[in-house]
């Protein structure tokens, strides 16, 4: 199993490799077709390579004129089957990181909780591997406060980092009568504002933790980008009044995730490359949006 794990890693690396090589020929080709296509002249540097490139472009069709890229890779398969999640805390987690922990096991379609305990992370994701898991969840707290979210996707990554903000979790309202029971119907996905290219990472990430719902289920889950801040929302909808008449009711848990990482590997490789990170200390920053409009 590890020398399959490891073979398919150096696939994987080598594949995301071609890549440089392969946006390079698309870019030829790509002026070459333009050139035709407005009757202008070949681009001189590509004169002698012209022939080959011009038999290639003929031979393409709309599924190999664009280049495949690792993204492309790493949930090349997700359509396929319904997500499979595995979530756990830190260790010794507090009473409210269980109850947390415990609401996202519903949030999540599919999920299943695991006692930390003491077991090491890179234990953790072989055993994940082993039994066909899709993501790995990890919750971490700070003196009882929800504060860090990790989402690892199997087997080859990516790994995502998130900061948890303002968290109201179901247990905290008081009021049980007015939030309801949560169903276990596999929810509709609101992605909001995730324009610029780590946006549609992001939102790739996150909806692919979520299985493809029936069209008539009543269960919404929202994530709304705002300021670079991911709102995350749960709601129930009816229509009381007919079709036109829609009545939104908020079920929770609620919270806020701020994305600060994006790794190409799993959680337990540290020297995994990292494709973004955040960085709060330059004097731009502020001003920049990076997800989102």
């Amino acid at each position: 199993m590890l020398r399959r794990n490891i073979r398919l890693r150096r696939e994987y690396l080598y594949r995301k490799n071609l890549e440089g090589k392969e946006r390079l020929l698309y870019e030829k080709k790509r002026k070459i077709k333009q050139a035709l296509e407005e009757g202008k002249p070949i681009p001189t540097e590509l004169r002698n390579e012209e022939a080959a490139l011009r038999q290639e472009i003929d031979l393409e069709d709309e599924n190999t004129a664009v280049p495949r890229t690792h993204i492309d890779d790493e949930y090349a398969h997700a359509m396929e089957r319904d997500p499979k999640i595995l979530l756990t805390t830190s260790r010794n987690p507090s009473a409210p990181l269980k109850q947390f922990v415990k609401e996202l096991t519903i949030v999540f379609p599919n999920a299943q909780r695991m006692n930390r305990g003491g077991q090491v992370i890179s234990e953790i994701i072989e055993t994940c591997r082993a039994h066909d898991f899709t993501d790995v969840i990890l919750v971490h707290e700070h003196r009882g406060v929800p504060d860090g979210l990790i989402v690892s996707h199997l087997p080859f990554g990516p790994t995502a980092y998130f900061g948890l903000l303002n968290v109201v979790t179901r247990h905290d309202i008081k009021d049980k009568k007015a939030i309801g029971t949560m169903p276990e119907a596999y929810p509709h996905l609101i992605l909001n504002n995730f324009s610029t290219k780590l946006g549609q990472r992001t939102a790739n990430i996150l909806k692919h933790l979520f299985p493809v719902p029936k069209p008539d289920t009543k269960r919404i889950v929202t994530f709304a980008n705002q300021s670079d801040y991911i709102s995350f929302r749960h709601h129930l909808y009816e229509k009381h009044g007919g079709p036109k008449s829609v009545e939104l009711k908020e079920i929770g848990p609620r919270f806020e995730l701020r994305l600060y990482q994006v790794k190409l590997g799993t959680v337990d490789q540290t020297e995994a490359q990292i494709e973004w990170v955040i960085r709060p200390y330059m004097n731009t920053s502020k001003k920049r949006k990076f997800i989102g409009d």
